[in-house]
């Protein structure tokens, strides 16, 4: 098996691995799925993830966004080789260090990629972050509704029933959803990657950042760079905003607005992970 006859016959890749055919090397860092450099006859590699019994369209999800994010030729984004219900299969990307100037050309990439815009908030295929459910329900606007209902209420829900919250920690976010066209930022929906914590951008080896892992959708811009600087931060994330803002400069109030964006992740965790986060939602109800 090359890379060609995998393109035209991707089913058959999990028959190969089942067989030994492919050389398989773990690949560290997956929190979620089993990760996997794949080396094929001709000797290219791929890199491969999988879920035991994964949601429905859980694959098919971000294959459908990373391929939504490639379209706009703004910024790097590997190439879907297979998707099946199983796993996903992927460009190959040799990892390297994040430089300075790699930093500043993600800027203006991702200030491209959020000017390609999208027909509506939301998205047409159902999303998923982690392996929760991100509700895609696509929405005209305007964006505070929209954001509150879709990305805030449902993981609030969530962390009320698995008791990740307390009492006043619901009653500060329920605040924080009640006034949220108060914090104003209104905008036209962007092409985002919607979950662009550092982790998910991978630097190849000429320092230029890679997006992956997303959870694409029409949003706000304002929530990658949001979410970009979150737990310290991409590498030389100062160089990367300072590059944006030169490319498509941000509205004002933008910091007042970056703890409602991560917010919104912050709650995916306590969903997700439970109260280890609480405290990490507190900070950001502070903050507002």
């Amino acid at each position: 098996m090359d890379l060609q006859y995998l393109k035209e016959h991707p089913a058959q890749l999990p028959v190969f691995i089942k067989h030994q055919r492919i050389r398989e090397t773990p690949v560290p860092g997956g929190s979620i799925c089993t990760a996997q450099r794949l080396t094929l006859d001709d000797g290219s590699s791929i890199f491969c993830k999988s879920l035991a019994d994964p949601p429905v369209g859980f694959f098919a999800a971000e294959a459908a966004g990373l391929r939504w994010l490639r379209e706009s030729g703004a910024v790097p984004v590997p190439d879907v080789i297979a998707e099946l219900p199983e796993l996903l299969a992927l460009e190959w990307i040799e990892h390297g260090e994040a430089t300075p100037e790699g930093a500043e050309r993600l800027g203006q990439r991702l200030a491209a990629l959020h000017r390609a815009g999208a027909p509506a908030f939301g998205a047409p295929w159902t999303g998923f972050i982690g392996t929760a459910a991100l509700p895609n329900d696509a929405s005209d606007g305007p964006w505070a509704p929209w954001f509150a209902e879709r990305r805030l209420l449902p993981f609030l829900r969530i962390s009320i029933d698995n008791g990740a919250l307390t009492g006043a920690d619901v009653a500060g976010v329920e605040r924080v959803i009640a006034d949220i066209e108060g914090y104003g930022g209104a905008e036209p929906p962007c092409r985002i990657h919607g979950d662009l914590w550092p982790g998910n951008v991978l630097w190849d080896r000429s320092g230029d950042g890679w997006l992956v892992d997303p959870a694409a959708h029409g949003g706000h811009r304002e929530t990658d760079l949001a979410l970009l600087g979150l737990w310290g931060g991409a590498p030389h994330y100062d160089r990367f905003l300072a590059a944006y803002g030169e490319a498509w400069p941000l509205a004002d109030g933008w910091q007042d607005r970056v703890p409602l964006h991560r917010l919104y992740l912050l709650l995916v965790h306590t969903a997700l992970f439970g109260a280890a986060y609480r405290e990490s939602v507190r900070s950001m109800l502070r903050a507002l």
